[in-house]
């Protein structure tokens, strides 16, 4: 069981590391766009969606990576009040209750939008009507990640729970 999490946090990390790089093609799109509009009074049509994508896809393909790093907000006015043990206990009847769930839901859920947009060749409804299937299929794999992780962190957790009596 610890070979499957530290594999899931290795392909999250991977993932995780190689998606914040999309911040520099975002960088340029908004720069660009500014000039073009700004400067010499000639805004394009594709810039805004384009930083729409790049951002969408690097926010759904770190969700993982951040649940990682332990980088979401969380409310832990209770459980940081508890010794290791109920708070490990805490934390597994989260994470079965409301995460897996609902993680799953949407992992499953966002597969099949994007497999039924793929199907289609969705294109989208702007007058440059770029290809959105793509973006489609790596908002599904965010949220695929994001599940995984949801399971190492159970994973963590039961060994936790299991090192600690």
């Amino acid at each position: 069981m610890q070979l499957i999490a530290r594999s899931i946090d290795g392909l999250n990390d991977y993932v995780g590391r190689y998606t914040s790089f999309l911040i520099l093609p975002l960088i340029l799109v908004v720069t660009y766009e500014v000039l073009m509009r700004y400067v010499l009074n000639a805004p394009t049509s594709w810039a805004f969606e384009m930083t729409t994508f790049i951002y969408g896809v690097h926010f759904m393909l770190a969700l993982g990576y951040t649940h990682k790093l332990d980088g979401h907000v969380t409310i832990d006015v209770f459980e940081a009040r508890l010794p290791k043990k109920p708070r490990t206990l805490l934390r597994i009847l989260a994470n079965l209750v409301i995460f897996i769930p609902a993680m799953g839901f949407l992992a499953y859920g966002s597969v099949i939008y994007a497999w039924t947009s793929w199907g289609y060749r969705e294109l989208s409804w702007s007058s440059w009507q770029p290809k959105i299937y793509p973006y489609k299929a790596l908002m599904a794999l965010g949220f695929v990640l994001f599940f995984l992780q949801g399971l190492s962190k159970l994973i963590q957790d039961l060994r936790s729970l299991r090192d600690t009596e």
